[in-house]
């Protein structure tokens, strides 16, 4: 007799309690806490033949989208396959989408992730690993349009309600569509105060309509919910600070920096990418951040040649240009070209995005500003290719308008602000940087 979990999807597995346990483990994989993979470890510990249970952890450990967990989550995989021949339809999907981003081919994971989401859509660990695939991807309307498809199974007696609704505002906030984003980010925090990602959907649009202190108010009064025991509070941590350097507090940034995202001691490619992405924005806007870069370049040095997701590669120059790590520099374009021209989803990263930026940016750090100018600006456009948030992919227009302006190119400069000001027409640094390129053109800014 078939079983189900807890929101009615069939398990092929015998153990109620092991079904439970794993549901358990799912709900806290969806709050971002920081100790499901040892949830799940405890579930196979028990039940070393629960396929689903190795194909849960498989894709938890892929999308983390970390080099340094691949073994792990390899050898998940190879032990969801053993048992693939006892599982049903929609634990296969699971298995195949593990298989095929593990091999290489993300979108066609995302894509198996998704097919399980649509046939059982009240699975929620199908939808959240698609949902996070799609992040991966830069798919900015499918991170919307994939919870759509579903949220007309789910309602308020459904377990796991309220963290359907803080993907569906992420999405919604993604394709542009910031007041209905507000509030279902809003409603899906309300129902659950551990929801993290759905406080990091309204911190994002917080964050894209330049409400600085909106934001900080934001995530300091809902703290006490997402942040305790979570494996994701650095990322918010990190939003807090950007609203802090937006409004000119440097301090403010740093201090968070420190005390928040820094805390974790960089342990992940994702952690990683913060700390790079923070400190490089200070970099650009002429900040002496002190020795902060020393561990960020050490992580990401023990991470060069492995070719795995360019946009780690991107952030990982960034460390390197603002340190002047020509060796580390050379090494990271060096196998960002050795990706391009491999196979999969991260060689048509690394050729349409990845080897221009990690170009660009070395640049910059040379000073050479016209340079970086040519490789960054062309791929402007399409940066959405190589995955990530619009916050995220927010350095590339914030690296260009620096650079226009110090390479004393008017026309530029103009053109760069006059985008970002289109955006956040309040924001200080973007002013600031108004005033400097009026300077460029003999007049005061408006």
């Amino acid at each position: 007799m078939t079983k189900l979990d807890k929101r009615g999807n069939p398990v092929s597995y015998h153990s109620q309690a092991a079904i439970e346990a794993l549901d358990h483990a799912g709900d806290m994989l969806a709050a971002y806490q920081a100790d499901t993979l040892g949830a799940i470890d405890a579930v196979i510990a028990e039940h070393p033949d629960f396929a689903l249970a190795h194909a849960m952890r498989a894709g938890a450990l892929a999308t983390a989208t970390d080099k340094a967990f691949e073994d792990e989550a390899l050898k998940s995989q190879k032990a969801a396959e053993t048992l693939a021949p006892k599982a049903n339809e929609r634990e296969q999907l699971y298995i195949a989408g593990g298989r095929a981003w593990l091999g290489g081919d993300l979108e066609r994971g995302v894509e198996l992730w998704g097919r399980a989401s649509m046939l059982y859509p009240r699975d929620l660990t199908a939808l959240q690993l698609a949902h996070a695939g799609d992040f991966f991807l830069g798919y900015s309307h499918m991170l919307r349009d994939r919870v759509a498809r579903v949220l007309p199974k789910w309602n308020r007696n459904v377990p796991g309600y309220g963290f359907v609704h803080g993907m569906y505002a992420f999405g919604l906030e993604e394709s542009g569509d910031y007041a209905a984003a507000e509030m279902h980010g809003r409603e899906a925090f309300g129902l659950n105060k551990q929801d993290g990602w759905a406080a990091h959907a309204v911190a994002h649009v917080m964050e894209m309509q330049g409400r600085g202190k909106d934001g900080v108010d934001f995530l300091e009064a809902t703290s006490a919910g997402w942040e305790p025991g979570s494996g994701f509070a650095y990322h918010l941590w990190w939003h807090k600070a950007l609203f802090h350097l937006d409004m000119n507090d440097v301090k403010a940034a740093l201090k968070l920096f420190d005390e928040k995202i820094s805390a974790g001691g960089f342990g992940q490619a994702l952690e990683l990418i913060d700390g790079s992405a923070m400190l490089w924005r200070l970099h650009v806007l002429g900040h002496d951040v002190g020795k902060r870069w020393d561990d960020l370049v050490e992580k990401w040095e023990s991470r060069i040649d492995h070719g795995y997701y360019v946009f780690n590669d991107v952030n990982a120059m960034m460390a390197f240009a603002a340190t002047g790590n020509v060796t580390a520099q050379d090494r990271l374009i060096a196998a960002v070209k050795r990706a391009a021209g491999a196979q999969g989803t991260n060689a048509m990263m690394s050729r349409e995005v990845g080897l221009p930026a990690v170009e660009g940016f070395a640049a910059f750090g040379r000073g050479e500003y016209a340079k970086a100018i040519e490789h960054l600006s062309p791929i402007r456009a399409k940066a959405n290719r190589y995955g990530g948030s619009h916050a995220q992919r927010d350095m590339f227009s914030w690296t260009l308008t620096e650079a226009a302006i110090r390479a004393g190119d008017r026309a530029l400069a103009d053109a760069f602000v006059a985008e970002r000001l289109s955006w956040k027409p309040e924001s200080p640094v973007n002013r600031a940087w108004a005033a400097r390129a009026a300077k460029l053109n003999g007049k005061q800014a408006a």
